[in-house]
Formats: C-alpha cells, sequence, structure tokens
C-alpha cells in the first residue's frame, strides 16, 4: 500500500513545497530573492524550521521570514486538511478492526504513535466543523453553467461492503471562475437521490442558467439546458457493440463532437447512421435515440465548447480522490468517506479560487445578445 519508491517521492514533495514557500515569499514582497525593484514591500530575514507530516514521512522544510513579520503561508493548513482526513479515516478502520497490519503501521508511520477512539473522535470532530462550514456555505453569486458528476467508492454499512455513489457539484460564475458548490453522499445514482442534492444547492442559493442532469433538473431547475458527457456517452457506446469491432465505427462517432455547428454535426451524424446502421443496428439504434443531450454544448459560444462538452475538468480532482481512496480501499463508514472527499474539494476549490478564470464569460454574454437579436 505504500509507494514503491517512498524515498524519492520524499525528496520531489519537499522540494515542491520548499518551492512554493519561496513563490509565496516572492509574491508577499513584490520581489524575488536579491532582485532590486520599487516595487519591492520588505526584505527576507532568514528561516525557521518547521515539519510537515505526510504519506511519505516527514518533510523538514525552511519557513521563510521578513523583517515586519507579516508574512504568513496556509501551505501546511491547506495540505494537512486533506492528511488530517485520510489519516482519520485509516485510524477508525484500525480502532474497529477492519484494518490490516499495514494500516495500522501507515498510521503509526504518519504520527509516531497509535490511536484511540477518543483521539480519533476529536480529530473528526475538528476536521467536520471546518467542512461543514463549506458544504453550507451560502450560494450568493449566480451561475452560468453547472456541471454534475459522480463516482463511486466502497463502504461499510452495517458489516455490508457497498458501492456508494460519491455526488460532486461545480459552478462556473459570471466571472469565468470554478467554485466546488457541493459533496454529497448518495445510496445510489437515482433520480431521487440527484433531486435532493440539487434541491439542497437550490436552498442554499443557486441560481442562474445552467447545464446539468437531466431528470432531477426538469423539476428542480426547469429553465436548464441539459448537457450530457459526451466522454461517458462514447463509453457507454460499446455496451451495444459486440466484442470484436473495428474502432472506425466510434471513432467516426467521436468526430461529431469536433464540429464548428449543430448543423455540421447533425450532417455527419446521418451518414454515420447510414454507414453503419445495417452492420450495428443495435447500436446505431441507441444512439439515434439518445444523442441529443450530448449536443446541447453547439448551442455556447464555440470557445467554451472544449470545456463543457464534457466532464473532464473534474479529472484532476477525481485523480486526486482516486489517488487517496486507493490506500482506505474500503471506507470504515459513508461519513469517513464523506469527509475525505470533503477536505480534497475545499483543497482544489481554494486553488480554482486562486487560478486565471477558466473560460471567458464575455463570449456567453455576446453570444446571448446575438441570440435575442436573432430571435426578435
Amino acid at each position: 500500500m505504500l509507494l514503491s519508491d517512498p524515498q524519492g517521492l520524499h525528496e520531489v514533495i519537499r522540494a515542491v513545497m520548499q518551492e512554493v514557500l519561496e513563490a509565496e515569499m516572492d509574491e508577499a514582497l513584490g520581489a524575488s530573492k536579491g532582485e532590486r525593484t520599487p516595487e519591492r514591500l520588505g526584505y527576507r530575514s532568514g528561516y525557521y524550521g518547521r515539519t510537515l507530516v505526510t504519506r511519505v514521512g516527514k518533510l523538514e522544510l525552511r519557513v521563510p521570514q521578513d523583517r515586519a513579520g507579516r508574512f504568513s503561508t496556509e501551505l501546511f493548513e491547506r495540505y494537512q486538511r486533506s492528511e488530517r482526513a485520510l489519516v482519520a479515516t485509516l485510524a477508525e478502520m484500525y480502532v474497529q478492526g477492519v484494518s490490516t497490519r499495514k494500516v495500522k503501521a501507515i498510521t503509526e508511520e504518519l504520527c509516531g504513535h497509535a490511536f484511540s477512539a477518543s483521539s480519533i473522535s476529536a480529530i473528526n470532530k475538528r476536521l467536520d466543523e471546518s467542512l461543514k462550514a463549506f458544504a453550507e456555505r451560502p450560494l450568493q453569486e449566480p451561475f452560468a453553467y453547472l456541471i454534475l458528476d459522480a463516482r463511486y467508492e466502497k463502504v461499510r454499512e452495517a458489516g455490508i461492503v457497498m458501492s456508494q455513489a460519491v455526488l460532486i457539484a461545480v459552478g462556473i460564475d459570471w466571472d469565468g471562475r470554478r467554485q466546488i458548490l457541493a459533496v454529497e453522499m448518495a445510496n445510489r445514482e437515482s433520480r431521487s437521490a440527484w433531486r435532493d442534492f440539487l434541491v439542497g444547492l437550490k436552498a442554499r442559493g443557486l441560481k442562474g442558467d445552467h447545464a446539468g442532469l437531466v431528470a432531477a433538473i426538469g423539476e428542480v431547475i426547469p429553465e436548464a439546458a441539459w448537457q450530457r458527457c459526451y466522454v461517458h456517452f462514447l463509453r457507454n457506446a460499446l455496451d451495444h457493440l459486440p466484442r470484436k469491432h473495428g474502432d472506425d465505427c466510434l471513432q467516426e462517432l467521436r468526430w461529431l463532437y469536433d464540429r464548428r455547428d449543430l448543423a455540421e454535426a447533425k450532417a455527419d451524424l446521418a451518414a454515420w447512421l447510414s454507414k453503419w446502421s445495417a452492420r450495428y443496428p443495435r447500436l446505431t439504434t441507441w444512439v439515434e435515440e439518445t444523442i441529443e443531450y450530448t449536443l446541447t454544448f453547439f448551442r455556447l459560444p464555440r470557445q467554451h465548447h472544449k470545456h463543457l462538452k464534457s466532464t473532464n475538468m473534474l479529472e484532476r480532482l477525481n485523480e486526486e480522490i482516486r489517488r487517496r481512496t486507493y490506500i482506505v480501499r474500503i471506507f470504515p463508514n459513508s461519513q469517513s468517506c464523506l469527509r475525505l472527499v470533503r477536505a480534497l474539494a475545499v483543497e482544489t476549490n481554494e486553488n480554482w479560487m486562486e487560478a486565471n478564470r477558466y473560460i471567458n464569460m464575455d463570449d456567453l454574454r455576446e453570444h446571448k445578445k446575438l441570440t435575442l437579436r436573432q430571435a426578435a
């Protein structure tokens, strides 16, 4: 369960963390180390040592200081939030007797001691308080786009291991920035589960134009236009093909999503159906009945197509979740799973809010004006 080359990874992570600290100080001072510039806001004044506990061991870092003593970093708090969630999950497994010797070894290596039920309870309480504030925060600004996704994790409930859905909502506001709006657990990815999820978002103030999920959205956000992820659609298409089939069929279907507009895509679709219907009637019938919802993005500005025709923007978050949950394998309960995924979501959300705009929303504003003029 531990990484195959922990020492090498240990040094890589330490070097990256050190670079982050140096960059934060440069930004705070308005100048890099030794740089002479009238924009400089202060001067460095050495370092102090700080230890960061991670899954690859303890990282000894040098935290820069400035002469005025104003510099502070959130690096340790951000990094350790998800680490604490992971440690708490592993420790909870150990105390409940559902873990292995390796889990015990990992938790002791991370924190230097074994865990008691009371210490785990204290860790979880502190984590849950901070994560609750994130999960229940009001959504005051309007969002132009809403992206919904689900992944599955194995959870032990009443002694039985089952797959539970982790529902994730991401919004893109009118400034073009992404925010993770909600992370919740559900027994399965059903219409009622999605409806409850969306009702919770709306109760927190979600408003505006959206692109989301079909059956539940019709009830909760009737003004929405639904875009189904075309990548997932193409994966589902494999279920309607025989095991031995040529790649050309699906490759040609994939090309539809690179067309300039809906008219071109529909012309190509008609040609594709005509070409493949005799050979793969089951597939072509299914595509003809279900493809419409994957073409909604053509109604949006062309500059937004690559960002909104799929849920690929969530792939990095999903990869990070997968990397952490792989260590756990089976969560001791749904709350421990939710705790870890939410902690990762908070960190991702903070990074997104500080990053450059994800898309230029002026394109959508102009697109709306043009659409209104054409309709008049």
